[in-house]
């Protein structure tokens, strides 16, 4: 999200950010995208990386975004100019948490397996939520149909480290990715009730909140997406990539 601030200065979200965080939301900075042209060439860089996001983002110590301190750090790593060293950076991140206070880590891998760049830092289990991207890849997203696209989640269930939570990453309407939109009612009806019975799931994530704005298309899933009956998952909002 801060990457995104220009020509005015990220500090004019500092209040947005506040207000969500008062009512639970964990905000993240997501690293990546689809643009390329970025990697950590070392673990000596992966640890300058980590501590230059620390100061700027997550400690609260007056960068770019304030006084505000993001709650964590999101991978969403596709086209690097290197696959190696982002555990390094996943440890060089987690390293930063305390007893007093948790930073939080995400990843967003594509759905095929392995994730040609996440795969070994989604290894090493410090990643609390994983949004699988089950969009732009056919072989593994709803293209295929349901059990095609089921598989492939049992498959990530399976592969995650314990303490890890899953989610569904969908496009939040047909224009937003070039694969594996799918109808709410479907959704609801095919993959919801099957994969909320994996121990690892964690909910949906939409690609992304301005597709959403315009379609609706959480306000019409999250009450499959988040039942009442779903204890652990109560006040858990849909995650969406920005």
């Amino acid at each position: 999200m801060a990457g995104h601030c220009n020509p005015q200065p990220c500090s004019i979200f500092a209040n947005e950010i506040r207000y969500c965080q008062s009512l639970g939301i964990k905000v993240l900075l997501s690293l990546g995208g689809a643009n390329g042209n970025y990697g950590i060439s070392s673990m000596a860089d992966a640890q300058q990386v980590a501590a230059y996001l620390w100061t700027s983002y997550l400690s609260g110590s007056g960068g770019p975004l304030g006084d505000v301190a993001l709650d964590g750090v999101d991978f969403d790593i596709e086209y690097p100019t290197s696959n190696l060293h982002w555990d390094d950076l996943a440890r060089a991140i987690a390293a930063y948490s305390s007893p007093q206070r948790k930073i939080y880590l995400s990843a967003a891998p594509q759905c095929v397996i392995p994730d040609r760049n996440l795969d070994v830092a989604i290894k090493t289990g410090l990643f609390d939520y994983v949004w699988v991207q089950f969009y732009n890849n056919q072989q593994c997203d709803y293209s295929g149909g349901a059990a095609s696209l089921i598989k492939s989640w049992n498959d990530w269930s399976a592969l995650l480290p314990a303490g890890n939570e899953l989610f569904l990453g969908l496009p939040a309407a047909p224009g937003a990715a070039g694969s594996g939109y799918i109808e709410p009612e479907k959704l609801k009806s095919e993959i919801l009730p099957v994969i909320r019975q994996t121990a690892k799931y964690g909910g949906v994530m939409l690609w992304d909140r301005y597709n959403d704005v315009n379609s609706g298309y959480s306000s019409q899933i999250v009450g499959d997406v988040c039942p009442p009956a779903l204890r652990k998952f109560e006040g858990l909002l849909i995650s969406q990539l920005i």
